[in-house]
């Protein structure tokens, strides 16, 4: 994932392989092994190339060790994950305990409404894990129409769907180029 989100960002932003291996002073060969994803870059070479692209390093280095699935290319995975944006806080409440089973949590963040209950209770914190690609029917945050959501993500033939369990709310159809962004997956003990 890393690799091929490293050759997305290079080609929108009009920049070359070769003019990327000069501004990093990265040989080539190695850069098209990375992009390719046969082979993950140092840290230090990352933060280089992130340098380069003029991205938020931190942002990159959750994609570290994922793996893009056939379904996630189907579902073009790589569009719908910020790669130049870092998550805004206005107010810190508290530190956490992060579980030792959800060590991969990069930020908690508390239940503001009940459309996920009852598996994620209005109130209670749930842990996200940044800039990952979602399976069938994990739970996710993304922002749609630029409302912040919690919701199931579900993965059909012909389209995507972001469920609520609360059945007061209603099911979101998206379609594979529709403009919604996943923030991370929700990776709490109480799904």
């Amino acid at each position: 994932m890393l690799g091929g989100m490293i050759s997305k960002i290079r080609t929108n932003k009009q920049m070359t392989k070769v003019e990327l291996a000069k501004k990093t002073k990265i040989n080539i060969g190695h850069l098209t092994h990375i992009e390719k994803g046969e082979r993950n870059p140092s840290h230090k070479a990352l933060k280089t190339i992130c340098k380069a692209l003029a991205i938020p390093y931190q942002t990159m280095m959750y994609m570290y060790d994922k793996e893009i699935t056939k379904e996630h290319e189907r579902y073009k995975v790589l569009n719908h994950i910020p790669y130049n944006k870092i998550i805004a806080v206005n107010s810190i409440s508290d530190f956490i305990e992060c579980p030792a089973n959800i060590s991969n949590a990069s930020i908690a963040f508390k239940m503001i409404d009940d459309s996920m209950e009852p598996k994620l209770p209005k109130d209670s914190y749930v842990f996200l894990e940044l800039n990952t690609p979602l399976d069938n029917r994990n739970f996710g945050l993304f922002i749609y129409n630029g409302q912040y959501l919690v919701r199931r993500f579900i993965i059909r033939q012909d389209k995507l769907i972001l469920r609520a369990e609360n059945k007061d709310y209603p099911e979101i159809d998206l379609s594979e180029n529709d403009d919604f962004t996943i923030i991370g997956k929700v990776i709490t003990d109480h799904v």
